[in-house]
């Protein structure tokens, strides 16, 4: 029976790769492998810590009675020491020296840090992968005027492929911010209670180089190079902000790609994948609504918003550590995660198979490009020995005349057929219409496109080649 709340970021959105990460088998196998590092680097460093130990404790690295975890929790209200006990119920000749010298941070915070890593390697490779299917899209249009729209009202013309490489520069800022971040991410390392290493200072009898190599050896351990300075009992919630900052910045990037999709179904430009079944509403049976595109904005909003929520928890730290972290943190990372990860795979659903209607487009175009052309039938009208003022004039009064039957009678615009019979403009049919020639007011569009993904995407994705390819059937 479903009589519980599901959350439906697992059961909807995002994938199972991502649900995994953020999964309690994870989290607490992590757990384990820092316990087992720990001692590692603690017996490589001196201490009293056997072979047998370390043996005992790497056999049942994988078998975590939850049972017996959760049936601790409620005993000791501490999640970690629930687990400390269970593992060394498990490990009985590893058990006295189980979290020797740490605090709860030691295994809570790195972990976090693990996971959050393995995180954004995830979410690079369906960025790269949305990237490269933007880039095909982009490249196949180069070349289609459009109607460019300012305020959402019609400005001059750029190329449907352009405009997608818009689309591409945001993803780009926002795969070097991911880069960044991934490159950059340290571990909390061992650090003790208060971030002083005052334990671990103890136990090697005040040899102050050997807690060093400590703090290192066991990120090293763990496939880090280093740890963060210096930290308190967690490390600083400003690395949660940063991080988050990334997935919001990517969720900005798709909602205002989205908005664009949208807009541009209603004109009847571009549409999303619409199956042979998809019912667009229960109502009215003609809809085709953008779904997947309103999907992807709603979660991205969500994502966003959450971001504010890491920086009230960074800002808001007492000294050393407050608890008034922990339930918010179990929320906003992994969920914000999970929906980003969801977002990138609708999208790459929805490029891969965006349609174009570029009949559509063109009657678009025809219908306001004679009045984007005036400035460009008076200039050559003037190198024919016009007079600028007052072919100004002239044509500024068909103008008006011609608007005027568009929107007051909803006809078609017919301003080039009026400019081409007014016996005050000295240009002929022919000279007008090639004025009238679309592919000549879309300016460098076309060699920007090309110049951008030459220079700047298509080293990204030939560094990644190895993981392009994917394809998305969504859950729903």
């Amino acid at each position: 029976m479903k009589d519980k709340y599901e959350n439906p970021l697992i059961t909807r959105y995002a994938s199972k790769e991502m649900a995994q990460i953020f999964s309690p088998t994870m989290k607490y196998r992590l757990w384990r492998e820092l316990w087992i590092a720990l001692a590692e680097a603690q017996k490589e460093l001196g201490l009293n810590i056997s072979e047998e130990q370390l043996d005992e404790m790497k056999r049942n690295k994988e078998k975590i009675d939850f049972e017996l975890a959760s049936k601790k929790e409620k005993e000791f209200r501490h999640d970690v020491m629930a687990h400390v006990h269970t593992f060394g119920a498990q490990c009985p000749k590893a058990k006295p020296i189980i979290h020797l010298g740490a605090t709860s941070a030691f295994v809570g915070d790195n972990t976090d840090l693990i996971l959050m890593y393995k995180a954004m390697n995830l979410i690079k490779v369906k960025l790269i992968n949305l990237i490269d299917k933007i880039r095909k899209f982009a490249l196949k249009y180069k070349d289609v005027p459009t109607l460019g729209f300012t305020h959402f009202q019609p400005a001059q013309l750029t190329t449907i492929g352009k405009r997608a490489a818009l689309w591409l520069h945001d993803l780009y800022l926002d795969y070097e911010n991911l880069e960044y971040r991934i490159n950059n991410i340290k571990l909390r390392g061992a650090k003790g209670t208060t971030g002083t290493q005052a334990s671990y200072l103890k136990l090697f009898d005040n040899d102050h180089e050997k807690v060093k190599k400590l703090d290192k050896l066991v990120a090293y351990k763990l496939g880090f190079n280093s740890t963060y300075p210096v930290t308190g009992q967690t490390y600083s919630r400003k690395i949660d902000f940063e991080v988050l900052s990334v997935l919001s910045g990517i969720a900005q990037t798709l909602h205002k790609i989205t908005n664009d999709i949208r807009l541009l179904q209603h004109l009847k430009e571009i549409e999303e994948p619409f199956e042979k079944k998809q019912i667009g509403s229960s109502a009215m049976a003609y809809k085709r609504n953008p779904m997947r595109s309103e999907r992807i904005a709603s979660l991205a909003r969500y994502i966003i918003s959450n971001l504010n929520s890491a920086a009230m928890t960074a800002s808001t730290q007492w000294f050393e550590r407050t608890l008034d972290d922990s339930a918010n943190r179990r929320l906003i990372i992994p969920q914000s995660f999970l929906a980003c990860d969801a977002i990138l795979e609708i999208a790459i659903n929805v490029f891969s198979g965006l349609v174009v209607y570029e009949e559509v487009i063109k009657s678009h175009i025809e219908s306001e490009l004679p009045f984007m052309a005036t400035e460009n039938i008076i200039m050559m009208a003037v190198k024919k020995g016009g007079d600028r003022q007052e072919l100004h004039e002239v044509i500024r009064q068909l103008s008006m005349e011609a608007s005027k039957v568009v929107k007051e009678q909803g006809g078609k615009n017919d301003l080039i057929d009026r400019i081409i019979n007014c016996d005050k403009i000295n240009l002929t049919k022919e000279e007008i219409l090639d004025i009238l020639d679309p592919e000549k007011f879309i300016g460098r569009a076309p060699e920007q496109v090309v110049e951008f993904i030459e220079e700047y995407i298509d080293p990204i994705l030939n560094k990644h080649k190895d993981v392009l390819g994917l394809n998305v059937e969504l859950n729903v």
